[in-house]
């Protein structure tokens, strides 16, 4: 009987200790150990600060001025050499093609000026200044235009040169295509160009002549027939 009674002691205390225990849902009592405090478990992460995307650098790197201008002399000399391959390398590098060297050169405007081509497209891609001139304060258009290089010419206005603009000699594009060369067929194809592109032929040089009166001086009669057309179609 005493056996009895004790047995229903321990149960009684049994039942006591798992009614005071916290039922499932109910939040933690005071004293409560958390998942995080609890020995052999780990608290659930949370969720991390986002991360910023890395942007790649555009271009290389800048230079000191030093370095810079060493690069763009190299530039102008792979230019003047018609060196394509290089002239590529050194813009990849860097390299300013409206850099410009002691007597007013830059890669753009050599380029222009001796037909280089291929080094003209490589610079009018990567930036050339249409605008920027020479020691003479001409253009590119200006010298391509006297030196008949055609396809040059045709670059250069598709870049947007200016075809009116006059350099420090009082000259045009036009005008130097006629007052310097022979009036041959490249010259009589660049003053095609130029008056196709809205070139003024009325524009007098410093002697007061305009271009068809310089070409009559001169005997160019091709060309004077191909400014007086255009006059009479404007």
């Amino acid at each position: 009987m005493a056996g009895r009674r004790n047995l229903l002691v321990i149960c009684a205390a049994l039942l006591g200790l798992a009614a005071c225990s916290p039922g499932a849902g109910e939040p933690p009592g005071p004293g409560s150990l958390t998942a995080a405090e609890t020995p052999g478990k780990t608290a659930p992460p949370t969720n991390p600060a986002p991360v910023p995307p890395v942007t790649a650098p555009s271009g290389p790197p800048a230079l000191a001025p030093e370095a810079q201008a060493a690069l763009d002399r190299r530039l102008i000399q792979a230019a003047k050499a018609n060196d394509v391959g290089k002239v590529s390398e050194l813009i990849r590098a860097g390299g300013n093609v409206n850099a410009k060297d002691d007597i007013a050169d830059s890669a753009f405007l050599y380029a222009g000026a001796e037909g280089f081509n291929d080094v003209l497209l490589l610079t009018l891609a990567n930036g050339a200044d249409v605008a920027s001139t020479n020691r003479y304060g001409g253009t590119a258009l200006i010298p391509a235009s006297e030196h008949g290089h055609a396809e040059t010419v045709r670059i250069l206005i598709a870049a947007g040169v200016p075809v009116d603009h006059v350099n420090n000699l009082g000259w045009t594009a036009m005008q130097e295509a006629i007052l310097l060369n022979n009036g041959g067929p490249r010259q009589q194809d660049v003053v095609r160009q130029l008056l196709a592109a809205g070139a003024d032929p009325t524009i007098r040089d410093p002697q007061g002549h305009t271009a068809l009166e310089n070409a009559q001086r001169l005997g160019f009669a091709e060309i004077v027939n191909i400014i007086e057309a255009a006059s009479a179609v404007r």
